[in-house]
């Protein structure tokens, strides 16, 4: 079963958070979450496995921050294709039949010249190293998340389609000024969906940032201008320190009753992003069965 072609004609549900999960497995504050695809698979197995019994379509691999860039401060340079290979086989492992796994990508970390010191062939060995590993692991699709910088978004993008043929999300991060949605970096939504569009990438998405209140208005923009499928992920709220804890307040009957009008402004894809589990999920499932 065609991912693209499923999307054409249903509404279909990514996963939620990650963080607090695999903190409640092990993972130590500042740690290194990709080091636990080979020192702690069984959890990272427990997390997919779950969200796919929630009701999850489809699950990322647990290497938001699998680049050579970003596993370089732990010392695990090294260990890119390894650390991104273990992580698609494992999500794979638990992949019911007709359900997909895409491989995660983050944001680098680095800002290309003359911003930054990174040379786009050095970004782009980069990218290549990291998607390797998971085309190795056997991913259906890739997905360039929380990115700021539009820049490292198209090469990355680029860079998927020239060595693969699977589908490729590309997803920026939103916040709400008075002038309207831009990202850190003064991209615009009408801008971001074009850039992504003449990469090549097959979807459009946006994830944190932003509680499900706010981001309804972001999704109608992103419909609006958008030639391509449209995915959201919403925070559940906007976090909040509580007894030394961060805490998000949405609740998943209260993501649902928003989930609705997300769902009614076209979108192709929802899921969770931060503060979001698998009872959220189980509300999204519900509602997208309601709606298709």
């Amino acid at each position: 079963m065609n991912f693209l072609d499923l999307i054409k004609e249903n509404v279909l549900l990514g996963d939620g958070a990650t963080g607090t999960f695999l903190q409640s497995r092990g993972l130590e504050p500042g740690g290194c979450p990709e080091l636990m695809n080979v020192e702690k698979e069984e959890a990272v197995l427990e997390m997919a496995d779950n969200y796919f019994k929630a009701g999850s379509d489809f699950v990322l691999t647990n290497t938001f921050g699998g680049s050579p860039f970003m596993l370089k401060k732990y010392g695990y340079e090294k260990n890119v294709e390894e650390f991104n290979r273990k992580a698609a086989e494992i999500a794979k492992s638990v992949c019911p039949e007709n359900k997909f796994v895409f491989g995660s990508i983050g944001p680098t970390g680095e800002f290309l010249e003359p911003l930054g010191n990174v040379t786009e062939k050095e970004m782009e060995n980069g990218f290549e190293r990291q998607l390797n590993g998971l085309i190795e692991g056997g991913v259906d699709g890739i997905i360039f998340e929380t990115q700021m910088a539009i820049e490292e978004l198209v090469l990355g993008i680029k860079t998927a389609k020239r060595i693969s043929n699977l589908p490729v999300i590309g997803g920026m991060v939103f916040d709400k000024g008075p002038r309207g949605f831009f990202t850190m970096m003064g991209i615009s939504p009408l801008k971001a969906a074009d850039e992504i569009y003449n990469a090549g990438g097959d979807v459009v998405a946006t994830n944190c940032g932003n509680g499900s209140t706010i981001i309804v208005e972001l999704a109608k923009e992103l419909v609006e201008n958008s030639k391509l499928p449209v995915m959201v992920q919403s925070n559940a709220g906007i976090p909040k320190i509580k007894n030394k804890k961060v805490i998000y307040d949405e609740t998943p009957q209260f993501m649902k009753k928003n989930y609705q009008a997300l769902i009614d402004t076209g979108v192709s894809i929802i899921g969770g992003c931060c503060g979001t589990n698998f009872d959220h999920i189980k509300e999204f499932r519900s509602l997208i069965n309601e709606n298709n």
